[in-house]
């Protein structure tokens, strides 16, 4: 198989203050200037963020069309605990707080970003 990764890009209303959100949470380092890609310590894409209306891409043009309908965010981690605690220290509202997912059978807690994107943190695990 050819090797394929991805690089999801979200369309934010303030560039800097979403990648300081993002870096706070998962502690992680950022580059770029006028489209910020968020990195793992191993240099990994986590995501980028992107400002919305700039460059023409037509599906981050519209802020007032609403930001992730449909959109999930799933993070899969060994530092869910850290990550919890991370978003305890700025006192960022939480939708579902760590529970057990019947599903996945793997703890996990949700929230939503600045810009309204949901995410969803979880223990690490294979497919």
């Amino acid at each position: 198989m050819t090797e394929l990764k991805l690089d999801p890009i979200l369309a934010v209303h303030d560039l800097q203050a979403s990648a300081e959100w993002y870096r706070t949470v998962f502690n992680c380092q950022s580059t770029g200037v006028h489209l910020i890609n968020l990195v793992t310590d191993a240099g990994e894409v986590l995501l980028c963020l992107h400002p919305w209306g700039e460059h023409g891409h037509p599906t981050l043009q519209n802020p007032k069309q609403g930001s992730g309908n449909g959109l999930l965010l799933y993070f899969r981690t060994v530092n869910l605990e850290a990550i919890r605690k991370n978003v305890a220290a700025i006192k960022h509202p939480i939708e579902e707080d760590i529970h057990l997912n019947p599903h996945s059978g793997c703890r996990e807690f949700s929230l939503r970003d600045l810009d309204g994107y949901f995410l969803t943190i979880t223990e690490y695990h294979n497919y």
